[in-house]
């Protein structure tokens, strides 16, 4: 997905929000926005948003020497999400359909943003669990238990922090012997790193990390490992917008997972915005 003016606003947004999160030095917080207005100016709009995005928290590390702004930000809610897992997964065991309610519970979980202008807010989670467990899909659940059922190796990538426990719920329904979990290379937004998988349970399957620091997976920026298991998997989903982003064209079949947050993906998505999505591409 290529990156359109309504972006900008966006970029420059979030440029300014984490400058605030690593430092107090408003000296520093007009550099990183002068950088910020810079680079957008040259911006070749073809490129995916999280490709801007990934020079905006460069640029913010850069300048202020904080190299993950986003670290408490990140501890508070895995315990939010750990503290709602006994729940969702009672929702899940009780449910008719149980792969459907965890792919559900994990879109639920895609609430868990701070990339967004829209303010993610702690008590917004448990509605939006609510909401998930009786909306509309936009997409296929039945195409998505279909290619489950026939993979022998599944390539699960993550997104955000917290949001890890409810991917948690789904991986244990697919079967974690066959998932690998992949996860950002170095510290981007409240993206998780392979310490966020740990700290929400994630240690029966195997986790790699998929070697960089873009809040999205664009392929030519990942190791090798990370190419050649999205590549050979039997079935590959990605969670979150960022994924989404930066996959949707991709040449090879992916099942996104995500709330439309933002109006442009919804557009692109072909939704309304806030829509629970499960899409394969």
């Amino acid at each position: 997905m290529r990156t359109y003016l309504d972006c900008a606003p966006c970029f420059m947004k979030q440029a300014l929000e984490a400058a605030r999160r690593a430092t107090s030095d408003e000296a520093l917080h007009q550099e990183v926005v002068r950088r910020t207005a810079r680079e957008l100016a040259l911006l070749d709009m073809t490129a995916t948003p999280p490709f801007m995005a990934q020079k905006i928290h460069r640029i913010v590390r850069e300048l202020t020497g904080n190299l993950d702004p986003y670290r408490e930000v990140k501890e508070r809610t895995n315990r939010l999400a750990l503290g709602l897992l006994p729940a969702v997964r009672r929702r899940v065991r009780n449910a008719g359909a149980p792969l459907e309610m965890a792919v559900r519970m994990a879109v639920a979980g895609n609430i868990i943003d701070f990339g967004l202008e829209r303010r993610f807010r702690e008590e917004d989670v448990e509605d939006v669990l609510e909401r998930a467990a009786v909306s509309p899909l936009h997409g296929g659940f039945e195409g998505f238990e279909q290619d489950a059922a026939r993979a022998s190796s599944i390539l699960y990538l993550a997104d955000n922090s917290g949001e890890i426990v409810f991917d948690r719920v789904l991986i244990e329904a697919l079967g974690p012997h066959r998932v690998t979990v992949a996860v950002r290379g170095r510290p981007v937004l409240n993206d998780a790193l392979r310490e966020d998988a740990i700290a929400a349970g994630l240690t029966d399957v195997e986790l790699v990390d998929n070697g960089s620091d873009a809040p999205g997976t664009i392929l030519e920026d990942c190791s090798d490992q990370l190419r050649e298991r999205f590549a050979a998997a039997d079935m590959v989903i990605a969670k979150g917008q960022g994924n989404y982003e930066t996959l949707s064209g991709a040449h090879r079949p992916v099942w996104f997972v995500l709330m439309a947050k933002c109006p442009v993906i919804a557009r692109h998505i072909g939704c309304e915005p806030g829509s629970f999505v499960l899409q394969k591409r």
